[in-house]
């Protein structure tokens, strides 16, 4: 939750710097219309894959619904085989470990042969929610611009 919460944060920070100087030079102006952002295109900011608050985005005409599945099958797959990481490689490297007592050679043996297991995961968390959740909800939302690793 942490993590939603620092990316909430985020978003409120990025809104907030591109409206308040926009609202702050029309009010000094003394125009007519100020350029308050609406609800939904706030809301539309809050879901869309980017940091970046904009009023408009670049739009996709329609959403390639197979494509959304094939991404939300490949999220399940991930899933799927880090369980299977967790079950095969982690989990025998600690069968008892509460019940015996402390050993610095056995502590360090079971750190190194977690190494291999962690990097896999982080592999696995990178492409399952970086690529795969990150341009699911881009394509529904119908979102053009897929630079996510820039």
């Amino acid at each position: 939750f942490l993590v939603l919460q620092v990316r909430l944060v985020m978003k409120a920070h990025s809104f907030v710097r591109e409206n308040v100087p926009r609202v702050l030079s029309s009010v000094k102006d003394k125009s007519s219309t100020v350029p308050i952002p609406r609800i939904s295109q706030y809301l539309y900011f809050l879901f869309a894959p980017t940091l970046i608050y904009r009023d408009s985005y670049p739009r996709n005409p329609t959403i390639r619904w197979s494509y959304v599945a094939t991404k939300f099958a490949q999220v399940l797959g991930s899933l799927f085989y880090a369980y299977y990481i967790f079950v095969r490689l982690c989990i025998p490297q600690f069968p008892n470990i509460s019940q015996e007592a402390f050993n610095l050679r056995g502590l360090v043996l079971c750190i190194f042969n977690s190494i291999l297991p962690g990097v896999l995961i982080f592999f696995l968390v990178f492409f399952a929610f970086l690529h795969c959740w990150l341009n699911a909800f881009a394509e529904m939302l119908r979102f053009a611009d897929r630079m996510f690793y820039k």
